[in-house]
């Protein structure tokens, strides 16, 4: 697939199937993501990656039951007020049940911390979308980065004391096939020409 076709057809996917991709093709996403510019060059975005169900179910319960702590006021973003009604109902799986999970870090005081791993997960999302993966940005542990629960379980799987969670990434096998690519037309994002 030619690069410009890989972006303008990326889509989220939501629904996987059960199998992990092979771990070829999981180190070529991820190989995409260390490649993504970074400030100064500095290379300080740190990708741990989830296939094991069990480690996948574990931190599903501990996002669940720290959502579900949280009282939102209604000015709360729409998926942040989603995750914590679903959470306190006992529905809630943050990851839809896909069988690979990519946690993304950085240096907690490094002021691009934000950005290099932004660009990091868009790689890794072109990049599945090249390989007929489907993936979906996950913002769920970035939001509870400072719960004690989520830090103490990530400590356990190679979090740095050191470091932030800014984002994350579910890959896999699309439950219908191939990644949905139907382009969507842009009604946001303007363009101011000078």
């Amino acid at each position: 697939m030619e690069a410009l076709e890989a972006i303008l057809t990326r889509r989220s996917t939501r629904k996987y199937k059960d199998e992990v991709p092979s771990k070829e093709l999981l180190e070529k996403v991820i190989e995409a993501g260390r490649y993504a510019p970074s400030g100064s060059n500095s290379q300080k975005t740190h990708c741990i990656v989830f296939t094991d169900r069990k480690m996948l179910d574990e931190l599903a319960e501990i996002v669940k039951g720290e959502f579900a702590k949280m009282e939102l006021d209604e000015d709360a973003y729409i998926s942040l007020k989603n995750s914590v009604n679903a959470s306190k109902k006992g529905t809630y799986v943050f990851h839809y049940g896909a069988p690979v999970f990519i946690v993304v870090a950085n240096k907690k005081d490094y002021g691009n911390a934000m950005a290099d791993s932004a660009c990091a997960l868009e790689n890794m999302m072109i990049a599945a979308n090249a390989l007929d993966l489907g993936s979906c940005w996950i913002n769920q542990l970035h939001w509870l980065d400072s719960s004690e629960a989520v830090r103490k379980a990530m400590y356990a799987h190679g979090l740095g004391e050191d470091e932030t969670i800014t984002g994350g990434l579910i890959v896999g096998y699309p439950a219908e096939g191939l990644p949905n690519r139907k382009q969507t037309e842009r009604t946001g994002n303007p363009i101011t020409w000078l």
